[in-house]
């Protein structure tokens, strides 16, 4: 299975462009898709699950032409978006027998086994009666899943699932996205950056609708091995330390100093160390690329 994106560019009618001749070719498995909010990534989740159609380029799953046979597409498809409704006063068994429905299941009996399977895998079905409205937003997320999952599809989009989940509910959340990826490709779209790590056997970030790294995440850590260092100092040196040298983030330690990561080439002069890169090292030496 892959998905093969070429030289797809999309302008909005307030002159926003949000994706600029970007191609990827994604196979089989968790596809991670990072940038800042407004990096183009949910115009282009929008573009492959046909909801819009650029104004250039061409999309393929398999031999399905996407901008061409959308609704082949969507046989094959399911899509949870950054944030979605649900009817009021409906249980989710209800409201999974009515979008099975619309996902072309007839069968009672083939929507039940498949309500019971969904429901399972996202451990709902002891909440299955309950109105889907009342659920928290934890419980909502895994629903998402548990509709997508309807139609057995073979491409997965997730445009930033865990956007606003506790600690446990986005570890449950990502668990049940790494179970399901081994049979489809799954594309995860985030701005965070641990949601990516030992999750994702490829990525790609983006930034103003441009494709700035395309890699597996063991390989970009690789390319910026012995380059990342690191050094503690006073608040009001942040500036200094700005303007001579690459700053690709900084976090407080205990008593108040800055502690700063730094990306160089060479061995900095002073008191830097040297420090394993982390793949946010990775996310912001790429967003500090010139274009």
């Amino acid at each position: 299975m892959e998905l093969l994106i070429n030289n797809v560019s999309k302008t909005y009618p307030n002159g926003t462009q949000a994706l600029k001749e970007l191609s990827l070719h994604i196979k089989q498995g968790m596809f991670g898709l990072l940038g800042p909010n407004g990096a183009g990534k949910s115009t282009l989740m929008r573009t492959i699950a046909s909801l819009q159609k650029p104004d250039t380029g061409s999309l393929h799953f398999n031999d399905i032409d996407i901008l061409n046979d959308a609704m082949q597409l969507r046989f094959q498809l399911g899509y949870l978006p950054q944030s979605f409704g649900v009817y009021p006063r409906m249980s989710a068994d209800r409201l999974l027998h009515y979008l099975a429905r619309l996902k072309g299941i007839a069968s009672r009996k083939d929507r039940q086994r498949m309500i019971d399977y969904c429901l399972e895998v996202t451990n709902l079905t002891d909440v299955r009666r309950k109105h889907v409205s009342s659920y928290s937003g934890g419980m909502r997320q895994r629903f998402g899943i548990a509709q997508l999952l309807l139609n057995q599809p073979k491409l997965i989009i997730v445009d930033e699932p865990t956007a606003g989940l506790d600690p446990a509910e986005r570890q449950r959340f990502l668990n049940i996205l790494r179970e399901i990826s081994s049979q489809s490709v799954v594309i995860f779209s985030t701005h965070i950056v641990d949601d990516i790590k030992d999750l994702c056997n490829d990525m790609a970030i983006l930034n103003h609708g441009q494709l700035l790294l395309h890699s597996s995440p063991a390989t970009a850590l690789e390319n910026l091995s012995t380059k990342i260092w690191t050094t503690v100092i006073d608040q009001q040196d942040l500036q200094l330390y700005q303007e001579q040298y690459e700053v690709l983030s900084s976090t407080f330690t205990a008593d108040q100093q800055l502690r700063l990561h730094i990306h160089s080439e060479h061995p900095p002069e002073g008191t830097f160390k040297a420090s394993e890169p982390t793949l946010e090292d990775v996310y912001f030496s790429v967003l500090k690329q010139p274009n």
